[in-house]
């Protein structure tokens, strides 16, 4: 269904990778956040040639556009936000992400796939001239900062739990990238030594093999959603094995702020955005009252762009 077009701005393709799903939608770019169209969100392809996932985004591309009569030859650029890390080849990025790259890990998480990375930019760039590729964390972080919750901080970050736990880290106004733009993995620093926390990275008893959305799933029996909803009803085990997620993720909040100084923390994320309300808290008490002198005033707060802060992170990179 064609939409009304305005031929004096700017439009790009905005493409959000997660372990779980992939989303694209078309960002017209307008005096505040941008305007999102023709979004289209299928599961994550994880099996059949490596180049799969790349051919997915080019084809959900073509889908928005269709839909919305927009021609391939409009768009200004394609921003991909996507979870990590990554891996350069030949000066472009690869992706070698453990909830999507079955080979990292090994058959013992079960993918269906023996991917050590898979092309992702250079498939883009082949069709698309302007490409911009970041870890997710720093996309959301970048528009967090233009739209969301952290506009006008200095000293930041963004942080992501959902199937993986990922991060985007700002200090002194300037964001931190790494040398291949992988800064802010925390989510595979190590907190237990646990033989059964295998993360899909091959660690064992990392932080998202603990509280990653997938890690919940395999340890518990039963999905974030499931297990949350249980302990909000109070039921007792429910609430003491959600009080053990958010020591974890709250000491990886406390390392951050006491590591880079921050002011605040923006949250987003499935596993935490569709229980907000229950977790915040919860895991602000795991920050206050700690070495006071560096965790006072650190606040933590929901995503300003809300859900959307994925779809937002890619188009922030492009418009």
């Amino acid at each position: 269904m064609d939409v009304e077009l305005d031929p004096s701005v700017d439009y790009c393709a905005a493409v959000d990778i997660g372990g779980s799903k992939v989303a694209v939608s078309l960002a017209q770019a307008t005096p505040g956040r941008p305007r999102l169209l023709g979004r289209r969100v299928e599961p994550t392809v994880r099996e059949g040639a490596p180049t799969a996932l790349s051919e997915q985004i080019l084809r959900l591309i073509d889908s928005a556009c269709a839909e919305v009569g927009l021609p391939l030859q409009r768009l200004a650029g394609v921003g991909v936000s996507s979870c990590g890390p990554f891996a350069m080849r030949e000066g472009m990025v690869e992706l070698a992400a453990p909830n999507i790259c079955g080979g990292l890990a090994g058959p013992a998480r079960g993918l269906a796939n023996d991917w050590k990375s898979v092309p992702l930019e250079a498939p883009l760039r082949a069709r698309h001239a302007r490409v911009r590729v970041e870890i997710d964390g720093i996309a959301a972080l970048e528009a967090e900062r233009r739209w969301g919750a952290l506009q006008g901080v200095a000293h930041c970050a963004y942080v992501t739990w959902s199937t993986g736990i990922g991060m985007g880290l700002c200090v002194d106004a300037r964001v931190l990238r790494g040398k291949n733009g992988n800064a802010g993995h925390a989510g595979h620093s190590f907190v237990v030594d646990e033989v059964q926390a295998l993360c899909g990275c091959g660690n064992v008893g990392d932080v998202e093999s603990l509280i990653g959305g997938s890690a919940i799933e395999r340890r518990f029996g039963m999905d974030a959603a499931q297990l949350l909803g249980l302990a909000q009803t109070g039921e007792p085990s429910a609430l003491s094995r959600v009080d053990d997620l958010c020591a974890v993720m709250g000491r990886a909040l406390y390392n951050l702020v006491v590591t880079l100084d921050l002011q605040r923390i923006s949250l987003g994320g499935s596993v935490y955005w569709n229980h907000r309300d229950f977790l915040l808290p919860r895991l602000q008490a795991q920050i206050d009252g700690k070495l006071v002198p560096l965790t006072a005033g650190c606040a933590l707060v929901s995503a300003g762009l809300g859900a959307g802060v994925g779809d937002f992170g890619a188009a922030a990179l492009v418009l």
